[in-house]
């Protein structure tokens, strides 16, 4: 060995620790006190409190009696939270903070009737605990059960169901399991409640294994993220060496390597880490000024002291109604006021949540209390100033908040800086309420930068215009016949309606709105409808577009087509009566003709003396003329015959008695009458 490299959030995280911290106070305070299952998954740790009074207890029964019990830092069920509330003396709840939101997220589930998944090892005391705050729930320990489970059972790719994963899980593995629900159940609600101190060392420990030549994982046997943390190692590293402490370090085993890292599991006391390191350190001699830290000087550096004004990074850790908590990875506890953390007007946590790096710049430091107050807001102006002055010189766009209205025009917030827009400049309508701009997410141009001054005025109309601009030219570039656009409707005439395609205005004839006839347009469309249109014809010169409406789909003469053909029967409805004959509709926008001839199975003088408008009459379909759009119907076909049927007049045939269909779908008969006008001259239907 050469060199060694120590991962920096190697050992206790915060939830064992604080678990830890209660079990030592409870032992110093109390005595014949238990810890109902083992307080964390450290040996060491277990066998030391257990020296000192401790006693592990893994059953409910009278030896609990009348005792103080501490749960273990992976929680328990509701059913052994309530046994042990009613007969210990007092029940001290060291679960971690992250394993307990996941309870509350399943008893919410529970609530409100949802199924839950859990993804996480089975037979995990912390999967465990969680199920025992379910109602109907499954776990999952990888995506291939998933996948298993829901093509075994497809009804739940529509039911309501609640996603949670153990916080010491794999992240690969969760993903993975996350990418099949999201694909295959539609009423899923997911919750990613993965610990990120667990995640940052999984991803941690798998780029500092990449870098060195062997590896040694410190953790307890039987804590999940210890043994995950191993798994990761060993993915990217050909040598790895698992133990739970330094009687189990084997350093003959790492002699023939360089570089070798160390990591440790979340339930892995500081001093057991200290004390492999240390060995290894006496092992390869180090000298005094070699270049890498040593895990006490790592340490050491962890507890930099920072200043008023300094810039920092750090993680948020929680969220509340006043403040936000940041860890700085420094012995200063981090807060950001939520009046400190934005002007735009958007709500913290939709902004941020826990698990998010930010930037702050330090307001306060306060060594007695040991908290540093920052603020994100003052970093972010001093930021935007520079970034405006660029944008007003380069004429690019910028994105902000618009945050206030005033008689003028309105304020938007841009990277923390407030920027003026005249109302003249918003894009809005003269006289129109500016209030609409409120909270939206705008695009503007800086015109004006004074930072003597602190003023900054924008356009917002010029991204405007120029984006109209863009997209009437990409428009007019890609347009073609059939093309399906989106578009708003903008104005109605008695011809038709026009709509806005993206800065273009197109119509809509009266007969491209709808399949039966209509009055007006407004009998289908209205002023602000967002419709789907379709390029009917354009004309790049006069910057005209011609659009449809009704779906060809629709086409009422396919509907027909499809459910008919001649021998059918159906019932029809009479809409209007004709000297030759009656019309009756088919399907909407498709009637037929009922010769008078065929209105009966006697001689008919008039049709009235058989039929009336509105009559609903069952008919068979005799004759279909696709290419004219032609059809006749009859009644007499389906009546007993009284007699002979007359002959049809000299020079008729059968199809001549079918009758044309407009392209509104109106009819026009063929009477076989002397007296019945030319198809031409027909009446419309």
């Amino acid at each position: 060995m050469k060199i060694i490299k120590v991962a920096g959030s190697a050992g206790f995280c915060a939830g064992v620790k604080r678990s830890v911290d209660m079990a030592e106070k409870l032992v110093s305070e109390k005595e014949n006190c238990c810890s109902y299952g083992e307080i964390i998954h450290n040996a060491d740790v277990v066998g030391e409190l257990e020296s000192r009074g401790l006693k592990v207890v893994h059953e409910i029964g009278p030896e609990l009696e009348g005792k103080s019990v501490i749960i273990r830092s992976h929680g328990i069920s509701r059913d052994e939270y309530e046994k042990l509330g009613s007969i210990c003396s007092e029940v001290i709840d060291a679960t971690c903070g992250k394993v307990k939101h996941i309870h509350d997220i399943v008893s919410r589930a529970e609530k409100e009737g949802e199924f839950v998944f859990v993804i996480g090892t089975r037979n995990h005391p912390e999967v465990l605990a969680t199920c025992g705050w379910c109602g109907e729930h499954e776990v999952f320990e990888n995506p291939a059960e998933l996948e298993a489970f829901l093509d075994d059972k497809p009804e739940f790719s529509e039911k309501d169901i609640v996603t949670v994963v153990q916080t010491t899980s794999l992240r690969q593995n969760y993903e993975d399991c996350i990418k099949i629900i999201k694909k295959r159940c539609t009423n899923a609600k997911i919750f990613d409640t993965m610990c990120f101190a667990t995640f940052t060392r999984q991803e941690e420990a798998a780029n500092l294994a990449s870098a060195c030549d062997a590896m040694v994982v410190i953790g307890g046997r039987h804590s999940a993220n210890s043994v995950h943390l191993a798994d990761i190692c060993r993915t990217k590293c050909g040598k790895v060496l698992f133990i739970e402490n330094l009687k189990e370090l084997d350093l003959s085993e790492l002699r023939d390597f360089d570089t070798v890292g160390v990591t440790a599991g979340a339930s892995t006391p500081e001093r057991v880490i200290k004390e492999v390191i240390k060995a290894m350190n006496e092992e390869i001699k180090k000298d005094e000024n070699e270049t890498e830290l040593s895990f006490d000087e790592m340490l050491e550096d962890s507890l930099k002291t920072i200043y008023n004004g300094d810039k920092v990074t750090g993680i948020v850790a929680a969220i509340t109604g006043t403040e936000i908590s940041v860890d700085l990875g420094a012995k200063y506890s981090g807060f950001i006021p939520t009046t400190e953390f934005t002007d735009d007007g958007i709500k913290v946590e939709d902004a941020v949540k826990v698990g998010d790096q930010i930037e702050a710049v330090v307001v306060r430091v306060n060594d007695v209390e040991g908290t540093a107050m920052l603020s994100k807001k003052r970093l972010d102006a001093a930021k935007g100033w520079t970034n405006l002055e660029d944008a007003a010189e380069s004429g690019e766009p910028v994105e902000g908040t618009v945050v206030e209205e005033n008689k003028g025009g309105v304020v938007v917030n841009v990277g923390g800086v407030r920027v003026f827009v005249p109302a003249s400049q918003t894009d809005i309508p003269k006289d129109a309420d500016l209030g609409q701009l409120l909270k939206q997410r705008v695009k503007l141009k800086i015109t004006e930068v004074n930072k003597a001054r602190k003023r900054v005025v924008g356009s917002i109309r010029r991204v405007s215009q120029a984006e109209r601009r863009e997209r009437i030219a990409s428009l007019w570039d890609n347009i073609e016949v059939g093309q399906k656009l989106k578009g708003i409707v903008k104005s109605m005439t008695s011809y038709g309606a026009f709509v806005d395609i993206g800065g273009i205005d197109g119509m809509i004839h009266v007969s491209e709105l709808s399949w039966t006839r209509i009055k007006k347009p407004e009998d289908v469309l209205a002023v602000g409808d967002e419709v789907e249109t379709y390029v009917i014809s354009f004309d790049k010169d006069k910057h005209r577009i011609s659009l449809g409406y009704k779906d060809p789909e629709a086409d009422p003469w396919k509907v027909f087509t499809n459910a008919y053909q001649v021998g059918s029967e159906c019932d029809a409805k009479v809409v209007k009566l004709m000297s030759f004959g009656a019309f009756a509709e088919i399907v909407p926008g498709v009637d037929g003709l009922i010769h008078i001839s065929q209105l009966a199975n006697r001689r008919v003088d008039k049709c009235e003396d058989v039929v009336k408008v509105g009559d609903v009459v069952r008919v068979k379909i005799t004759a279909i003329d696709n290419e004219k759009q032609k059809v006749s119907l009859s009644i007499r076909a389906l009546l007993p015959s009284e007699k002979e049927p007359e002959p049809l007049p000299e020079g008729e045939s059968a199809e001549e008695l079918v009758y044309e269909v407009s392209e509104t779908g109106e009819a026009f008969g063929i009477a076989p009458e002397e007296d019945a006008p030319a198809a031409e001259d027909t009446p419309e239907a």
